[in-house]
Order: structure tokens, then C-alpha cells, then sequence
């Protein structure tokens, strides 16, 4: 196999080097002290065609494969891991489902406006109580002539106040009925759809987390993704791309640290010769290297799957369990490598080391893709 990056892929990780110098690097601290979500850094990005990399061009997207997007998020994740989970987030989730969803007419209505970043998008299944027990969600949608009303709270969700257009999956039927939910999508300044409480989080703290807060919303049956009760069944699918986003997003930090870290045991010295030179931390980035190696490999093979149309749901949870760990590994070591000045603001690692641990956490916990991975097995 040919593992070298395509030319697609590296005139996208050139571009992204020079635009995150340029637009990103200056202010990311900023950023991430204030918790300011950088909204036209978005529609810039939109404007390189990384809002919509998956999207045909005949919706305004760039039309790239899995591979260009595996590169895309990781090299935006080496400089900042929110602006990368940000960008993955719209991609994958909202663009994503309705791309996989939605009919000729939602396609052509949304997906330009999303694709360009004049628009984000917003997805929403967790709810306060049903984190990883979605299936037991208590936001409900109750169908009254040609609309369906909306009632009920979703949290952490990436989005959740910026975003234009949110989808949003409803409990449309009994509970515990994977046939009993539906996909909606619903635009702000819709009556009844407000944002709640934005989070104060350890890290990724420029991307927006919020609450998304539906009382009494009326939803057009023309807003519905798919049919009535598929929403479940469309999110699982949805979710087995994400995390291949997320695990890109890993792999990024990952890289983030890892590259800091070398550049710094060249630089610094004690007891007369660089650190490098000491095997105790020669050892640490000799492991830090194979394990980054070990999950873009998993990550390329499940992109390899996605791009090929074949079921990815064990693969997609092999690259997001190692490839998360891995970053939230990586980071540890870095600051330990860094020592007194990783665990200072001055130098960019600390930022690594508490972005990190989202990608254990986000669209699947680690132990939620072991449980994914287990059942595949048993299959």
C-alpha cells in the first residue's frame, strides 16, 4: 500500500500551515483564556473550502475524500485542537447527516449555505440524563396536523449557540424503540428553539459547547431528515464518521505535542548537552512516535473503508479509542518532557494536555467504543 499523502493532501496541510499562522496562532491563547468562539475564522475557512470537504461541488463543497479530510482536521489540530473540533463537528455531524439524509431539496437549501461556512451547523443527541444511553432521550416531538412540536433539552452540544441550523434527533415514539426517533432540522430564531447554558470547560475551550433548549418549537413535516423514526438508526451511522474525525483530531494533538517536544529536547540542555541525548527522554518520544504512527494507520484504514462504501462501525471505534488515548498519552509527555515550563501558558503543550482528554470523551467515550468494538467482535 501507498501510504504517502496525495496532492490534494498536501497542498491542504501547506494551506492549513499558512492560514493557522496567520489567522490562528496569534490569538489562539486569547481565544481559549476568553472562551470566544471564533466565528470568522469559520467563514474563512469556509471560504477554503474546509467547511464542506466531504460535500459534493454541486452543493458548493470541496467534493475531497475521507483521506483529505483526515489531513485537514489533524493539521488544524496540531495548531489548535478547538478550531480543529470545531471545524470536525460541522463537517461530520451537522453537513454530514444532512448529506446523508436529507432529500434533493433539504441538499440543495442547506448544504451551500454550510458548505461555505456561511452557515454552522449544529447536531444534537445528547441530553442531560442520556449521555451515552441515548436511546433513553426525553426530548420529544408530538405531531400535530403538518408540524411536529418540539419539547426538551440538549446539552454539549458543539454549536449550541452560534450555530445557524441544528439537527436535532426527538423521541417520535415509545422509549427504548430504536425505531422511535426522528431526525429534524431546525434553524435559530425558529419560535421556540433558544440556546441555555454555555459550558466552562477545562479545554477546547474556543470551541462552543452549549445547551440547546426546545418549548413548545414548531417544526414543519418538510424538515424532517429521512422518515419518521430513522433518527436513532441515521445518528448511529453519523457516528461511526465522526469518529473517524475525532480520532483525526487525536492524531493531530497528538502530532501537536509530539513535534513540540522534539524541538524542545533539541534546544534544552542540562548537564552540559541537549535532553535528547538522555535515554530517559529519547524513550519517551521513541513511544510517543510509534503510537502516533500506530493510530494514523488504524485512522487511514478506516477512512480507506468510509471512502469504499463499506461498514466501518469496528474500525472507525478501533482508530477513536487508540487514536484519543494516544493524544491524551502524548500530551502527558510532553509537559513531563517540557518539565517547570509545560505546565505554564508561556509554552504550548499545557494547551495539548487539556484539549486532549475531550477526544476520550466526545462522540463516544473510550469506554463506549471498547463496548462498540466488543459487540463487532462477537458478531
Amino acid at each position: 500500500m501507498d501510504f504517502s499523502l496525495n496532492e490534494n493532501q498536501l497542498m491542504i496541510a501547506d494551506m492549513i500551515k499558512k492560514f493557522g499562522d496567520e489567522n490562528i496562532r496569534p490569538n489562539l491563547m486569547e481565544w481559549d483564556e476568553t472562551q470566544t468562539f471564533p466565528i470568522d475564522v469559520f467563514r474563512k475557512l469556509g471560504e477554503l473550502g474546509l467547511m464542506g470537504v466531504l460535500v459534493p461541488q454541486e452543493y458548493g463543497g470541496s467534493g475531497f475524500t475521507y483521506n483529505e479530510y483526515v489531513t485537514a482536521i489533524s493539521e488544524l489540530g496540531k495548531i489548535c485542537g478547538s478550531i480543529a473540533l470545531s471545524m470536525a463537528a460541522h463537517n461530520s455531524l451537522c453537513t454530514g447527516h444532512i448529506l446523508s439524509f436529507g432529500n434533493e431539496e433539504q441538499k440543495k437549501k442547506y448544504l451551500p449555505k454550510l458548505a461555505t461556512g456561511e452557515w454552522i451547523g449544529a447536531w444534537g443527541l445528547t441530553e442531560p440524563n442520556t449521555g451515552s444511553d441515548a436511546m433513553r432521550m426525553q426530548c420529544v416531538a408530538k405531531q400535530e396536523g403538518d408540524y411536529w412540536v418540539l419539547n426538551g433539552t440538549k446539552c454539549w452540544i458543539t454549536h449550541g449557540k452560534s450555530g445557524h441550523v441544528a439537527v436535532v434527533i426527538a423521541r417520535t415514539g415509545n422509549l427504548l424503540d430504536s425505531h422511535g426517533m426522528t431526525a429534524f432540522f431546525v434553524e435559530r430564531g425558529t419560535p421556540g428553539f433558544n440556546a441555555g447554558k454555555k459550558e466552562n470547560k477545562l479545554g477546547m475551550r474556543a470551541s462552543e459547547t452549549a445547551e440547546m433548549i426546545f418549548d413548545n418549537c414548531r417544526v414543519h413535516k418538510s424538515q424532517i431528515l429521512g422518515n419518521v423514526g430513522d433518527g436513532f438508526i441515521q445518528a448511529m451511522k453519523i457516528l461511526d464518521g465522526g469518529r473517524i474525525s475525532i480520532a483525526s483530531l487525536s492524531l493531530g494533538i497528538a502530532k501537536g505535542a509530539y513535534e513540540a517536544s522534539v524541538k524542545y529536547a533539541k534546544e534544552r540542555e542540562q548537564f552540559g548537552q541537549p535532553i535528547a541525548n538522555f535515554q530517559a527522554i529519547a524513550f519517551k518520544l521513541a513511544d510517543m512516535a510509534t503510537e502516533i504512527e500506530a493510530a494514523e494507520l488504524l485512522i487511514y484504514q478506516a477512512a480507506y473503508l468510509k471512502n469504499n462504501h463499506k461498514k466501518v462501525t469496528k474500525e472507525s471505534a478501533f482508530a477513536k479509542y487508540y487514536a484519543s488515548e494516544v493524544a491524551v498519552k502524548c500530551s502527558v509527555e510532553a509537559v513531563q518532557i517540557f518539565g517547570g515550563y509545560g505546565y505554564t501558558k508561556d509554552f504550548p503543550v499545557e494547551k495539548f494536555y487539556r484539549d486532549s482528554k475531550l477526544c476520550t470523551i466526545g462522540e463516544g467515550t473510550s469506554e463506549i467504543q471498547k463496548l462498540v468494538i466488543a459487540r463487532e467482535i462477537f458478531k
